[in-house]
This record gives structure tokens, sequence and C-alpha cells, in this order.
């Protein structure tokens, strides 16, 4: 009775668990691993980055193409934008009515006039300065920086001309009546360095006078008279403007480009004299080039050059 009743639930057992196998295969070790299901398409294809992509896109691309393609070119015939001239300083008077004139001529246009010396506007310039248009005092520098390619070659014209004068202040403190006094002891004189236009042509106009009219003696002297080298041609008027000395040589049109009642002044002999041409040209690196040409044109057309002789400089001849 004990062994039957013994088999007989051993044979329970079996049943439950192959009844269990049946239902249950997965806990079994022996269960065959199902696969993982397939990824949809939600998990492969980013949906949504694809819809915002062009949004983006559109945000980066448009500034991008707009500060590297540039502009049209104006219209034949018109002109806009800023000008930057790089301007000899003797033609501080007549940049003030130059560049409002230009601009009246073209609406919509700008002139920033940089002035100084030529010399020191052509270091600028061969450093890597930006300008559009370069306006010099002295030929020299013109054919040294057209040599060095920084000119539209085609563009470089003469623009004007320009005597040298010796002024004084109005009072004239230090008595200087003539040229002779110039070499007279005891005086104090303010000249351009040897390195600017006029002072160049200064040194040009002492040695004619003291070869043509007076002497060497004469010249050294005035040589121990000069008290003060200027690198700009403004600065000699100051100087004298102020008192600080009894004269000085300068251009003619610095003399009439002076308030009326501070300055007097004597002239040097033309067959004495040094002339003095000025130049305009384009620079190659102007990114407004059409304004540049018309600016050109506006100096060397007659309005242009009327406001030149107004301000006591010459026509080219």
């Amino acid at each position: 009775m004990t062994s039957r009743t013994s088999l007989t639930f051993l044979a329970g057992i079996v049943c439950m668990i192959v009844f269990a196998t049946a239902f249950f295969p997965g806990c079994t070790q022996n269960a065959p691993v199902q696969p993982a299901p397939p990824q949809t398409m939600a998990a492969t294809t980013p949906v949504p980055a694809v819809t915002s992509l062009p949004v983006v896109t559109t945000a980066v691309l448009t500034p991008v193409a707009a500060a590297t393609t540039p502009a049209p070119a104006p219209a034949a015939g018109t002109a806009s934008g800023l000008v930057v001239a790089y301007t000899a300083a003797s033609l501080k008077g007549a940049s003030a009515k130059l560049g409002p004139a230009f601009e009246k001529a073209y609406p919509g246009t700008r002139v920033i006039f940089d002035l100084d010396g030529t010399q020191i506007l052509k270091h600028q310039v061969e450093s890597g300065a930006y300008a559009d248009i370069f306006i010099s005092a002295s030929n020299t520098y013109t054919t040294a920086l057209t040599n060095e390619g920084f000119f539209l070659n085609d563009t470089v014209h003469p623009l004007t001309s320009n005597y040298l004068i010796v002024i004084t202040p109005a009072a004239n403190p230090g008595h200087i009546s003539s040229l002779a006094d110039l070499g007279a002891p005891g005086k104090f004189l303010a000249i351009g360095t040897a390195d600017v236009p006029v002072g160049i042509n200064t040194r040009i106009i002492i040695d004619k006078l003291a070869n043509s009219t007076f002497t060497s003696g004469w010249r050294d002297q005035l040589y121990k008279n000069v008290r003060t080298y200027e690198t700009t041609e403004p600065g000699i008027v100051t100087k004298v403007s102020l008192g600080v000395v009894d004269a000085g040589i300068v251009y003619e049109s610095s003399f009439k480009a002076a308030p009326a009642g501070t300055l007097a002044a004597i002239a040097i002999p033309k067959e004495d004299n040094a002339l003095q041409t000025y130049s305009v040209a384009e620079m190659r690196i102007s990114t407004n080039k059409d304004a540049a040409r018309a600016f050109e044109d506006f100096l060397l057309s007659p309005d242009g050059q009327k406001i030149l002789t107004d301000f006591g400089f010459r026509p080219v001849t």
C-alpha cells in the first residue's frame, strides 16, 4: 500500500512538470531563446531631426551668404558710400570745401580726409593702411607708390600745383620785411623737415637764392636761425601764427587759407621758387572703386579745380 501510494504521488509530480513545461516554456533552461522584436521605424529613422534640420540649416546659412557675397555694383554713372582719402596736409583748408561739394554732387556719398605729411601717409599705405584715394604733394612719393603697385596705374593724374612763400605774423615782431632778413642773425624761423615735400622744396629755394641773389654765408646763417623743423606744412603755419617763430616758408595756398589779418607774406621770385605738383590716384585695394572714381573725377572737374584755385592752388600746366 505504501509503495503504490508513493508511485502514484511521483506520477502526479511528473504530470505537473510536463503540464508546466507545455504552458510555460520559458521557465525551463532548455526553452528556445526568443529573438528580439524588430526595431520600429521610429527607432531607426530620426524623424524629429529630419523635420527640424531645414529650419536649423536656413538659420545658419543665410547670414553667411549675406556676409560673403559682395553687394551688386552701383549702376553706371552712380556712386555711393564712404571714400577714405589720404591727403597731403597742405590741402587742409581746401578739403573743408571739397568734401561737402562732392557729397552734394553725389548724394549718398561721404568723404573722410586723413590729412598728414605725404611721407607719413606713404609709410602708412606701405604698412597696410586702408584708403580709397591718395593725394600726394610730391611726385617722388607718387612714383614710389606707383612702382610698388599700390595704385591703379591708369588713375594716376596731376591734380594741382603750388608755389612757396614766406609768412610772418601780422604784427611782424621779428621785423622781417625781405628775403635778406631770413639770413640776418637773431631771427627765429620754421621750415619743413628734409623728407616732407615743403621741406624738400624749401631747401631747393634756399640754394637758388644763395646762388642767384645772396651768398653761402646768408644760407648758413638762415639755417642757424631755424628753431623748429616741422613734419607737416600746417605745423609751420601754426608756429608762425602763434608767434613762436618770426617767419616760416610754406605754400601760397596756406597763406590764402589763413584767417584774414593773421599773417603777412613775402613773395619768392618764380625764377628762384619751386613749383610743387600734387597728384591724385585711386588705391588698388579700394573696396568702393565707383565712389573713388567719382571723387577723383570731381577733383579734376572744373568745380573741383575752382575750389582749389579759390584756396590759392594753381592749375597744372
